[in-house]
C-alpha cells in the first residue's frame, strides 16, 4: 500500500474496499484523489479437486471488519463519506431465503463446469452471439447449471445468486444489488442494453427473482447499517456505490475511461483491458466484451487464468523463500541465458483467452542440465507475458490501433524486471503508477465519491504521483517474437 498522504482534518474521505483472490484490500482516498491509509488481510483458497476453487464467503467478511476496525481506528472513520466496492468477478454466493450461505463459493478460477457450458450452447440457439462472450466454466451461469445436476438439494435451496463483492454490500448495508460491469461476467446480463436477459436467464435455468437489481456503478446501492457505523466512528447514512468488478474498477482507478486508454494486470490473473464506447462483441476470439463502470461505456478484455500465480507456484517448486529471491535470481541471469532458458506454457489451471481450453495445462519444454532456479522463473514471467500478448494480440486491430501507452497494475507491477519484460513483449510503452498494486481499491473508492454526488471531473481525473515508464527495447524484438512463435507452436503441438 502506498505511503500516507498529509490530509486536512475535516476533508472527507472515500472509502474503498477490493476484494481479491488472494487478499482483500482497503484505502481511504481523500478530495484530492490521494490515498490516505490502507489495511489489507491475506485470503487462501479451498481446492478440494483437481478443477475446484472455493472460498468461503463469512471469510471475506472477517476480513473485511478486521480491515475496517484497523482502517478508521484513531478517529479516521468519522470522515467518510461513501464506500465503494470491487471485487473478484463471477463468483457464485448462494444464499437461502433466510439469507444464510448455502456452500462455499464457487470461483472463476473453477473450471468444473465445463460440460455445463456446452449444455448452455445447445440449450439455446445463438446462446454465445446473444451472451456477448464465449460460454466458459469460469462464469458464473455454468456453475449454477453444475449445481443443479451434481448438488440438487442445494440448488433447491436457492433464493439468491451473488457476486463475490455484493456479498459485502449485503452485509455492510443489508440490501441486494450489483452492477452492469460485474453481471457481465454471469452470461445472464444484455450486455447491450445493462441489465439481465430474460432468455439468458432461463436458459441457465434460473428466475428473474433469484438475481438482485442490475446498477450502474457509480449510483448509490444501500447505506451502512447503524451497527456498524457505531462500530467504525462513521456518520449516519454512509452510501455505499454499487460498485464494479475488479478490472473495471482498476480502469476507473487508473484513468483508463475512454476508448484506447487501458492496462495490463499482473495479479493471479492476467488481464489486458482497453475500455471502448460501443458494444463490438466477437465471441469467437474468446475476448471478453463486457460493460465498463461508466454509463455508456463497454470494454474489450483478454483474460488469463494465471499470471502471478504462476510465478508464486514456481517460488515453491525450487524452494525459493518468496517470489523476490526468484526475480532476483532471474534478473541475474545475462542476456544468452535468458534466449536457452525453457518455454513455459502457464497454464496451471486452464485458459481462458485465446484458447477457451479448460483442460490446458502448464509445462516446461526444454529442460536441461544448464538450468536453475533463476532460469525457471525467468521461464515463467516470459511465458505469463507470451501470454498476455495472444490476449492482446485477439483485440480488434481498429482498438490496439488507438492504444498508446498501457498502465502495469497488480502485485507484479512492483517488479521492474517483469515490467520491462512485458513492455518488451507486448511492444508497447507502460506506465507503472506510484499505487500500481491498488488500483481496483482505488477505483471502488472512486466510484463510492461518485455515488456520494462528487463532480465526475473532479473524481475521475488522472492519478497523479510519480511514475515509470518502461519502453519496448528493439534490440530484443526479434528474439521474443521467435521465441514467441515457438511458444505458440508449443501448445498447438501439446493440446
Amino acid at each position: 500500500m502506498p505511503s500516507p498522504h498529509p490530509s486536512g482534518p475535516g476533508s472527507d474521505l472515500f472509502l474503498g474496499i477490493d476484494l481479491g483472490t488472494s487478499e482483500l484490500k482497503t484505502l481511504l482516498l481523500d478530495e484530492q484523489g490521494r490515498v490516505l491509509r490502507g489495511a489489507s488481510a491475506p485470503l487462501s483458497l479451498q481446492q478440494a479437486r483437481p478443477g475446484w476453487s472455493e472460498q468461503d464467503p463469512r471469510a471475506w467478511w472477517q476480513a473485511c471488519v478486521d480491515c475496517l476496525d484497523r482502517l478508521c481506528a484513531d478517529g479516521f472513520g468519522a470522515r467518510v463519506r461513501s464506500i465503494g466496492l470491487s471485487g473478484q468477478m463471477h463468483g457464485a454466493v448462494l444464499l437461502d431465503s433466510a439469507r444464510e450461505l448455502i456452500r462455499p463459493a464457487m470461483l472463476w478460477n473453477d473450471t468444473r463446469s465445463e460440460p455445463q457450458c456446452e449444455q448452455l450452447r445447445q440449450g439455446l440457439d445463438g446462446f454465445e452471439g446473444l451472451a456477448g462472450n464465449l460460454a466458459m466454466p469460469g462464469f458464473t451461469a455454468p456453475k449454477l447449471l453444475w449445481l443443479r445436476q451434481h448438488a440438487a438439494r442445494d440448488f433447491e435451496r436457492v433464493d439468491l445468486v451473488l457476486l463475490p463483492k455484493d456479498y459485502l454490500r449485503l452485509m455492510l448495508s443489508g440490501e441486494a444489488a450489483t452492477d452492469a460491469s460485474d453481471a457481465s461476467g454471469t452470461l445472464w446480463l444484455d450486455i447491450g442494453r445493462r441489465d439481465w436477459s430474460p432468455a439468458l436467464v432461463q436458459a441457465g435455468g434460473m428466475r428473474r427473482e433469484q438475481l438482485p437489481a442490475v446498477l450502474e456503478a457509480s449510483a448509490p446501492a444501500g447505506t451502512l447499517r447503524r451497527e456498524l457505523a457505531r462500530r467504525w466512528s462513521m456518520p449516519a447514512g454512509v452510501v455505499i456505490a454499487a460498485g464494479a468488478g475488479d478490472n473495471a474498477a482498476a480502469a476507473v482507478g487508473t484513468g483508463a475511461t475512454a476508448p484506447g486508454q487501458g492496462f495490463v494486470s499482473l495479479g493471479t490473473s492476467g488481464v489486458v483491458f482497453v475500455a471502448t464506447d460501443r458494444y463490438e462483441p466477437d465471441p469467437s476470439s474468446a475476448l471478453h466484451s463486457f460493460c465498463h463502470a461508466l454509463p455508456r461505456t463497454w470494454h474489450q478484455m483478454s483474460v488469463m487464468l494465471s499470471a502471478a500465480e504462476c510465478l508464486r507456484w514456481v517460488t515453491r517448486l525450487s524452494g525459493q523463500p518468496d517470489e523476490a529471491h526468484a526475480l532476483a535470481g532471474a534478473a541475474r541471469l545475462d542476456e544468452t541465458q535468458r534466449a536457452g532458458a525453457p518455454l513455459f506454457l502457464p497454464y496451471l489451471g486452464g485458459e481462458r483467452t485465446p484458447h477457451n481450453d479448460a483442460r490446458a495445462r502448464a509445462l516446461f519444454h526444454g529442460l536441461g542440465h544448464e538450468h536453475d532456479a533463476a532460469a525457471l522463473a525467468w521461464s515463467v514471467i516470459e511465458g505469463v507475458s507470451f501470454g498476455l500478448r495472444d490476449g492482446l494480440s485477439c483485440m480488434p486491430a481498429t482498438l490496439r490501433e488507438r492504444v498508446g501507452v498501457l498502465d502495469l497494475v497488480g502485485g507484479g507491477a512492483r517488479s521492474e524486471l517483469w515490467a520491462q519484460l512485458l513492455a518488451d513483449v507486448l511492444e508497447t510503452p507502460l506506465r507503472v503508477r506510484a499505487d500500481a498494486a491498488g488500483g481496483a481499491a482505488v477505483g471502488a473508492a472512486r466510484l463510492g465519491a461518485l455515488a456520494a454526488g462528487l463532480p465526475r471531473d473532479q473524481v475521475l481525473r488522472a492519478p497523479g504521483g510519480a511514475e515509470r515508464m518502461f519502453e519496448p527495447d528493439p534490440a530484443r524484438r526479434e528474439l521474443l517474437r521467435e521465441r514467441h512463435a515457438r511458444f505458440r507452436a508449443l501448445y498447438a503441438a501439446c493440446r
